[in-house]
């Protein structure tokens, strides 16, 4: 068979996912990352492991379909998108570890633009609040601290653009690229323009020398160096999105009002906006869901993030609560509710719709009758209990919620899409794929290829596992509104 490699490079781990023309998967291989935390709120990855990491798990997969007398014809690539790489692209000498999009360091700085009063200006432009989720603080910060002084050719990049330019081959022949879905999560890029806003550049101290060239997401962005990962050498990376944009192209959701919802390290919920900037919603932002180039015109989405979602379920695991994140729901469901206790994830601040990067985590109402099981069930409600607030805003912002479309790992929980169901007063749809971020990325990269001819196409090819219906919202309608206060006290 003709295959389509997807490279997935998430906040926990990376993964390689070879898929079949039907779009099912045939192949994958996993590398968890490491997580550094040098000072509360500060979160980092090293971007050689990433690239490492990517390496192994590509070569693995594309090693073991070349022995089953598979092809693999193109590559997609898709990514946690914030986080940002400092480094000197004529020899590859970073800066420092990627400071990761969870992390909270340049709280103050945003604050004090803020109080300078150029919110507005970043709203208008990029369509982001001003916040240290996004990159172009991150970049700012690095600048500041003079560890971009000796390089002769500074420059700051999200994942995709690491990854395309470390697999293009480097210093030797990298090509410095991203595309719209990445770019627009920079702080930096016009929305209206799709290119790199010059008073945004300004603001930051950033010059154009230093930020990739933006070119569709659809469409060819190099070939994988052999000299890299043999296995998969000449292949072309035809396709890249962020991993929020990219779920949302593997979920199919290619018609305004299309919405998922992906419970992975954080919970994100896009809906399909159209191929027109949309309006302003309070508590939400504003971005490119994808640029199709010859393929069809931009479309735009509106976002709802919650920074941690999988990562509480990963604490607990680290902190001995459980063995491994499998056993979570099993645990929750071994007690008949949480006993008063409320769980507020908020380990790197609140993002939507409450835009709080000083808030901190918080388990409250605490009694000597509140074991593991209580504070497990009190976490998956609190992960239904984020979506919720963000769908909450999603229609106060007058988007018509038909149903929402759930991927990522903790989607595997019966009890949370039950959960989700009931507070957001939708049906939710397990996607029949959980991974629907490689699936998004693979689907892109064969619409260049040709794998595939049209967005019907890969429409056609969705389907989802099981629909979880609302029940009666009593119960946990007095649970939310406990979550709330909870919030205050966080």
């Amino acid at each position: 068979m003709d295959l389509i490699l997807a490279l997935d490079a998430g906040t926990s781990g990376v993964r390689a996912v070879a898929f079949d023309p039907q779009l099912r998967v045939v192949d994958e291989a996993y590398r968890e990352l490491t997580q550094y935390f040098p000072s509360p709120g500060e979160v980092e990855h090293d971007p050689l492991e990433i690239a490492n990491l990517a390496v192994s798990a590509l070569g693995e997969v594309a090693q073991r379909q070349r022995d089953a007398h598979h092809h693999v014809v193109a590559l997609g690539v898709t990514n946690q998108r914030e986080t940002t790489v400092g480094f000197d692209r004529e020899n590859g000498n970073l800066f420092q570890r990627a400071i990761v999009w969870q992390d909270r360091r340049t709280t103050d700085l945003c604050h004090k633009l803020a109080a300078q009063g150029h919110d507005t200006l970043v709203r208008e432009t990029t369509g982001l609040v001003l916040d240290s989720y996004f990159s172009a603080t991150k970049m700012k910060w690095m600048l500041e601290r003079g560890l971009a002084d000796d390089a002769r050719a500074a420059s700051f990049a999200t994942i995709d653009t690491w990854l395309v330019w470390y697999l293009t081959g480097g210093v030797e022949e990298g090509v410095f690229l991203t595309e719209p879905s990445n770019a627009s999560r920079t702080m930096v890029m016009d929305l209206a323009t799709l290119d790199w806003s010059p008073s945004m550049m300004s603001l930051f101290g950033l010059s154009p020398e230093m930020l990739a060239a933006i070119q569709p997401s659809a469409s060819t962005f190099g070939v994988v160096s052999g000299a890299i990962v043999p296995e998969l050498a000449g292949v072309p990376i035809t396709g890249v999105l962020g991993d929020q944009q990219s779920a949302l192209f593997g979920q199919a959701c290619f018609e305004p009002g299309h919405v998922k919802s992906t419970y992975g390290t954080g919970a994100f919920l896009l809906a399909n906006a159209g191929h027109t900037i949309p309006h302003v919603v309070e508590g939400l932002i504003t971005t490119v869901a994808w640029e199709l180039g010859t393929f069809g015109p931009t479309t735009f989405a509106l976002e709802g993030s919650a920074f941690v979602a999988g990562a509480a379920v990963q604490w607990l695991r680290d902190l001995g609560l459980i063995e491994a994140s499998s056993e979570l729901e099993a645990l929750a469901r071994s007690v008949s509710d949480s006993a008063g206790t409320q769980f507020v994830p908020a380990f790197t601040g609140l993002g939507s719709p409450f835009w709080n990067p000083d808030a901190r985590g918080a388990i409250i109402g605490l009694s000597r009758g509140v074991g593991k099981g209580q504070i497990a069930r009190a976490l998956i409600e609190a992960l239904a209990y984020q979506v919720r607030a963000m769908t909450d805003a999603f229609v106060d912002g007058g988007v018509v919620l038909k149903e929402l479309r759930a991927d990522g790992g903790a989607a595997a929980m019966d009890l949370l899409l039950q959960l989700q169901a009931t507070n957001s007063r939708v049906d939710v749809l397990r996607c029949a794929t959980l991974e629907a971020t490689a699936r998004g990325a693979a689907s892109i990269a064969g619409l260049v290829s040709g794998q595939w001819h049209s967005l019907d196409d890969l429409a056609e090819r969705w389907e989802y596992e099981r629909r979880f219906r609302p029940e009666d919202p009593l119960l946990v309608d007095v649970g939310y509104r406990a979550w709330r206060a909870a919030l205050l006290r966080a």
